[in-house]
């Protein structure tokens, strides 16, 4: 009557609904992050949690499993912060003391001679004269950081409520999967939803634990090179590498420049980290990566650098260390998407039609 088409009005309200729910998302991004976290912090205990609920004696819950869990847990951190987080604390306090000094010799130019004939030379003044001629923003921008780190320490709440959100995600998370595929009624989409969320336990699972092993990987390997190349910091720097890692691309280049600029102010061998740096990151994206993920995050490495810069436009930190496994997630969406619309054209075909 209206001139208006009923196909494109629905289309129309789909499109208007998929903004109301990105604008949403937007909105709520801080706490959807919070859940997020939580989320993959219980697909990292999920393992520990099922094996002690199998060795455990007989329960009609996974409670006591999950409080083993994180009894455990909680010993675990409470060792490594006695072991190795007071050595950081007193090598980063240590540096920050010595970090203008160290500046300022590095900024006096280089007595020699003659002037540098070899391409080590010549990078080594390029690199000397770069750095000392900013000394004061570096200075300045370690200032902010420690401000940063001291509003960050405001959100500490968040460590406590990522852990408790996470109990339950352990606990109830078989019920809040069934109750979903209640709300889809029986047949073909109920099935392609239970296959996709299959799919997103496992890439999550595989993903969370790569990462942290990954983590412990960098944080022994960069350990024990420093130590035996005599690099100041050490535990220091191997931490701060380690850390770095959950943030992809972007993490381990910004570590890398970190641990060579205070090399070079320190007197450390520069061009053998430089080395090291280059064969481990070799080591790590072509072998321990791979085997670590396993299948289910094959993308392709133009799509990860967009995914990584644009997610950091998008939400920053959180959002450059989302963005592997969203787009990991939309691509195991697309596939199943696409599989199944060739499967019920199969389906749908008459019998009998020939093909030319």
């Amino acid at each position: 009557m209206l001139g208006l088409d009923r196909r494109a009005a629905r289309y129309a309200w789909t499109i208007v609904l998929v903004v109301l729910a990105l604008w949403l998302v937007y909105v709520v991004r801080t706490t959807l992050f919070v859940f997020i976290l939580a989320l993959l912090f219980a697909h990292l205990l999920s393992p520990l949690v099922d094996f002690l609920d199998r060795v455990l004696p007989s329960s009609r819950t996974r409670t006591p499993a999950l409080g083993l869990t994180y009894v455990i847990l909680v010993a675990v951190l409470t060792l490594v912060g006695i072991q190795i987080g007071t050595r950081v604390v007193e090598q980063a306090n240590n540096l920050s003391q010595k970090l203008p000094q160290m500046l300022a010799s590095w900024e006096k130019p280089r007595q020699a001679t003659a002037a540098p004939t070899s391409l080590k030379d010549q990078i080594l003044d390029k690199a000397r004269t770069e750095i000392g001629a900013r000394s004061s923003d570096i200075l300045a921008a370690l200032s902010r950081a420690g401000l940063k780190a001291l509003t960050v320490a405001g959100d500490l709440i968040y460590v406590v409520i990522i852990p408790i959100v996470a109990f339950f995600f352990l606990k109830d998370g078989h019920l809040l999967r069934d109750q979903l595929l209640e709300m889809i009624p029986q047949g073909q989409h109920r099935a392609l939803m239970d296959e996709l969320l299959t799919e997103a336990h496992l890439l999550l699972s595989r993903y969370i634990r790569a990462l942290v092993l990954l983590s412990l990987a960098t944080f022994t390997a960069y350990s024990i090179f420093f130590a035996i190349v005599g690099l100041s910091y050490t535990i220091l720097l191997a931490a701060l590498a380690a850390l770095l890692e959950f943030i992809p691309l972007l993490g381990p280049l910004t570590a890398g420049i970190v641990i060579l600029i205070v090399a070079g102010v320190s007197g450390g061998p520069v061009a053998a980290i430089l080395i090291f740096l280059l064969a481990y990151r070799i080591f790590q994206d072509y072998v321990l990566s791979p085997y670590f993920m396993g299948q289910g995050v094959e993308l392709h490495p133009l799509l990860v650098l967009f995914g990584v810069f644009a997610g950091g436009e998008l939400g920053g930190i959180a959002g450059t260390f989302l963005s592997i496994p969203v787009l990991a997630l939309a691509r195991i969406i697309f596939l199943h998407l696409r599989r199944s619309r060739r499967h019920f054209r199969n389906v749908t075909t008459p019998a009998g039609t020939l093909q030319s």
